[in-house]
Order: structure tokens, then sequence, then C-alpha cells
């Protein structure tokens, strides 16, 4: 209620814009600003004890991060709506135009419809920004639930691509203001210009972002592997990872990716963690679902490990919780994999025609949730025969140089997204050792996916969703071999 009082009282003071421009549209800013930040005081620390409030019995952890980032993120929103009204109090011509007056004649004079206009601007961006909370509390009714659950997705990307195209924008205004002093800089023209310029830039690429999700590319990779198969000289893997079925992806994506696997003719898939995305009441139609997913063909069937999504627990703009009275593990996911199709490796190593073996790990973070354990990766070898090809799935590119000295020949991961969005892309290369592609480690071959899906934000802007189509060669042992892939 403070937050809607503030951002009204900010559209009130800029439709005197049109004056004020010609002055100094910094000034009048300033006023904006001092007033929002004085009156939204109140409102932070109610937030903090409403929230509080409202979970009480949810992960102390997670709990007071999303405690402390929602007054920034308030913040935040502040400083991109204030910017916003002043760019359209400086575009007051065209609430001249015969279309706005259209739109808004109900409002008798050119102060009322340039007032009505940034006030239902203002009311559709709280709505939109607050989406990220409204869909986390509201539950009931299911179809308004999904509603505010895709907003909130479809809102998270264009923010960020908002925030640091505003941000980007008012760095360099700040450089020209304490250097150049060009004298353009405070013309009504370059703040419209600049405006527009900013505004094209946000929606084009969120567009981008949105329509490049569905773009789902075939990865190819060759590797060799010293050991003798007999009868086989080669094994083609398609692996796939971060599908994160849910409230953005459903049936369409998953007919999508059925077709794209089965154009490969594949030998095994792989499916390398986070199947779901935390909440299987997301899934619209997991019958249908599972239906397409069982029209998968390979010679060696559908394998699969869990990732650290692969649980039940709500999601908060990114920060996870759990209820005490709900248990992290959903049986529904399992009999989902099971009517699917699809065998589930926890753990576990299977000897796949007597010819090589496929190990799937159990996911790190899963497992520190739900207090259970995982394997060390010579645990997991120590009793195979080695002279076989071993491979492993691993939803989280790590321990790398635990599995190869294990003994693994291949390692299939996933987890990283490459970022998804930019700039975390750049983030993601930095944190591990190999967000995206391939690194081989002594002889061991390490391929990440950056996934077939996405999670959060509905929308790829950095990287593409992909499969990868891997082409294992075998060879026996030879001296001083090198691998030329």
């Amino acid at each position: 209620m403070f937050f809607c009082q503030k951002l009204l009282f900010a559209v009130y003071y800029s439709s005197s814009m049109n004056q004020c421009i010609k002055k100094s549209y910094s000034e009048h800013a300033a006023v904006i600003y001092g007033n929002a930040m004085y009156q939204s005081k109140k409102y932070l620390q109610r937030s903090v004890l409403l929230t509080a409030y409202c979970l009480p019995r949810m992960e102390v952890s997670h709990t007071m991060l999303a405690i402390f980032l929602a007054p920034l993120y308030i913040l935040i929103n502040i400083y991109i709506v204030r910017w916003m009204i002043l760019w359209m109090g400086a575009c007051t011509h065209l609430f001249q135009t015969p279309l706005f007056r259209v739109c808004f004649a109900g409002a008798c004079t050119h102060f009322f419809q340039a007032f009505a206009f940034r006030a239902c601007f203002a009311g559709v961006y709280i709505f939109l920004s607050t989406s990220l909370l409204t869909c986390f509390l509201i539950r009931k009714p299911p179809a308004l639930h999904r509603f505010l659950k895709n907003t909130a997705n479809y809102f998270q990307g264009t923010f960020l691509y908002i925030l640091i195209v505003i941000v980007t924008t008012d760095f360099c205004r700040l450089i020209l203001k304490h250097t150049l002093h060009p004298a353009w800089m405070y013309s009504r023209k370059a703040f419209v210009v600049t405006g527009a310029v900013c505004t094209l830039l946000i929606i084009g690429v969120s567009l981008y972002g949105i329509f490049n999700q569905w773009n789902i590319k075939t990865k190819t990779y060759d590797v060799k592997i010293d050991k003798q198969v007999k009868g086989m000289d080669s094994l083609k893997i398609v692996l796939l990872a971060d599908i994160h079925f849910g409230y953005s992806i459903g049936e369409k994506h998953a007919g999508l990716l059925a077709k794209k696997i089965n154009a490969e003719d594949p030998d095994l898939i792989c499916i390398a963690g986070d199947i779901f995305d935390n909440e299987y009441e997301g899934i619209k139609n997991p019958k249908k679902t599972a239906a397409i997913l069982r029209s998968l063909k390979s010679r060696y069937g559908v394998y699969a490990c869990w990732g650290n999504h692969d649980l039940s627990e709500p999601i908060l703009a990114g920060f996870t919780f759990r209820n005490a009275k709900k248990d992290y593990d959903d049986p529904r996911m399992r009999n989902f994999l099971e009517s699917a199709n699809i065998r589930l490796l926890n753990d576990e190593t299977v000897l796949i025609d007597k010819r090589f073996y496929l190990t799937g790990r159990k996911d790190p973070s899963r497992c520190r949730k739900m207090s259970d354990t995982r394997k060390d990766p010579d645990q997991l070898t120590a009793y195979l025969d080695k002279t076989l090809p071993i491979i492993f799935m691993d939803h989280q590119p790590d321990q790398l140089d635990e599995v190869a000295a294990a003994g693994a020949d291949l390692d299939l991961c996933g987890h990283t997204h490459d970022g998804q969005l930019f700039p975390l892309n750049i983030i993601t290369g930095l944190v591990w050792e190999n967000s995206c592609g391939y690194l081989k480690k002594g002889t061991m071959h390490n391929i990440v996916t950056s996934g077939a899906g996405i999670w959060g934000p509905n929308m790829r802007t950095a990287t593409n969703s992909e499969i990868c189509s891997i082409t294992v060669h075998f060879y026996p042992a030879r001296p001083n071999s090198s691998d030329p892939s």
C-alpha cells in the first residue's frame, strides 16, 4: 500500500515535467526521489516484519536473505520508475496525439490525461514487480497462480535488462555531467531520444531472449577412449540436462526435444539432472508430457540422475524455501520417470550390454537438503572392470579431478545453463572450471551442456538451449597416444 502511494505521488509530481525540464529535470527528479524515499522508510520496516511473520516455518538462511534483499529490491524499483516517469513527462507532446486522446477520453484536460496515463503505467509496473511475491503467496485458484508465476518469470529477465540499461545510461550521464558538460545533455530532445533508445533496447533484448529459448540447438562432440569394446567401435550418446519441467516448460518443449533427440538416432540417452523445476504442480499436463518422453528411441534406453531442483520446495524470486510439514522428496517425480521409461541412477552403476558402465551420481545440493550422503567417485568405481569404458552422469561439473582419478572415461554434466542470461554467463565462466563445453582431465573427457530448458527468467540471451550429440570412438590402448579431438 505504501509502495502504491509512493509511486502515485511520483506520478503527480511528474505531471509538471513540461515546465521543469527546461530548467533542470535532474533537480525535479531529486524532489520526486527524495519524497519517495522518505515515504518508503515505514514501508520497508513493515515489509521486514510482514515477511518474518508470513514465513515462520521456512528455512532460516534463505528467508533471512530474502528479507534483507526485499528493501533493496523495492528501492531499485523506485529508482527505475522514477526515471520512467520523468521520461514520460518529457514526452508530453505524445499526450496531445489523437490516439492518446481517444484512449483517455474520460480525462477532460491535458493535465489529467497525462496523469491518467502515468497512473496506469505505475499500476501496471507495480503489478509486474510484485508478481514475484504474489505468485508465491497466492496458490488458489490454480489458474491464477499459474498466470502470476508465468508473469513473474517473464518479468525477472526483463527487469534485469531494465536495470542494466538504466544504470548504465545514468552512469554515462553522470560522467558527462562532471567532465565534458555538454549543453545538449540538458535538452528535452536528448532526454526523449535517450529514453526511446533505452526502451527499444530493453524490448528488443527481452523479445530475443523469449523466442531464443525455444530454439533448441544440437551441439556435436567426437571423443576417443583408448579401450577395446568387443563388437563395438563407437557409441552415440545424446546428453541433455536442465529441462526444468514446470510452469515455463511443458509438453510443447518435450515434443521439440523428442523430435531433436530421435533425429540423432542415439544408442544411449543421458539426462544429467534438473528434470523438474522444484514444484511438480507446475507441470500442466504430466501424463501427456511423460507420454511424449516415452517416444524417445535409443538402443540402450534412457537414463537420468537427480539435480538440485529435482525436489519439492516453493521458490520466491530464486530463493527456495521448505515448509516443515512437507517432505522434500516428492514421489510423483519418481513415478513420472517410471511412466516415461526413464531409469534413475542414484549413486548407482549399471553394466550395459556387458560392454560399458554407466554411473549416475547423487547431487550434492539435493543431498544436503535431504540430509543424505553420496559416495565418492572412487567408491563408485572400486569394483568395476576398468578395462571397460566407464561413463559418469553428474549434474554439477564438480570434483573433476576426483572423477578422473577414479577411472571415469567420460563425465557428462549440466547445471550451469552457461549463465543463461548476459552478464551471468561471464560469472559462471569464473565459478566453474568447465562452465560449458569440452574439457579433458588426464584421460577423462568432461562435457557440460548449457541445458535443454530454462530456470527462472523465461528467456535465454547469452546462451542457447541445446542437446549434445556425442560420438564416442573406442580404440585399443597405444603407447604415447594423444587425443586429437
